[in-house]
């Protein structure tokens, strides 16, 4: 069976709380053998990165732009789109559940995709809207947690 493949969106530019989050977030996937998707670009995405591939994990960047060497640190498969925000709707596509922490209007635009596909979105610290998120959680590791869960209810949910 193929791992379970979660997304972390976010902020492009993240506090220090907020990025320490986003690398227990990232790390506690890594560990549990999940592909970390995100935007693969600084802040929330990169703190994911980092601590899902200090963790040895595997992280999916989808990027904006065309070029690979722009992808953050602890991107293990770069993937230029040269969509810039477009690529939005390819990193909820790409996953099976989703994680979002603080968030601005492109984080808004990830989870609103997120919904209309049906894909759990778990919000943590988050500053999305109320209804965007459909649950939120308190720490990094429960927010993680919960998102394996119900990528993993949806994969044994028939077709």
């Amino acid at each position: 069976m193929r791992p379970l493949r979660i997304g972390i969106i976010g902020s492009g530019v993240a506090t220090a709380r907020e990025a320490d989050l986003a690398r227990a977030a990232g790390a506690t996937l890594a560990r549990a053998g999940a592909i970390v998707v995100c935007g693969g670009m600084g802040g929330v995405m990169q703190a994911a990165s980092e601590g899902a591939a200090a963790e040895g994990g595997t992280v999916v960047g989808i990027l904006p732009g065309s070029d690979a060497d722009g992808a953050a640190s602890g991107v293990t498969i770069p993937i230029p789109t040269g969509l810039g925000e477009a690529r939005n709707v390819l990193v909820a596509r790409a996953s099976e559940a989703v994680v979002a922490i603080a968030g601005e209007w492109g984080t808004l635009s990830e989870a609103a995709f997120c919904r209309k596909f049906g894909i759990p979105v778990i919000g943590l610290a988050s500053r999305l809207p109320e209804g965007v998120t459909d649950e939120t959680a308190d720490g990094a590791v429960e927010a993680a947690e919960r998102a394996l869960e119900l990528a993993a209810g949806r994969r044994a949910r028939p077709a």
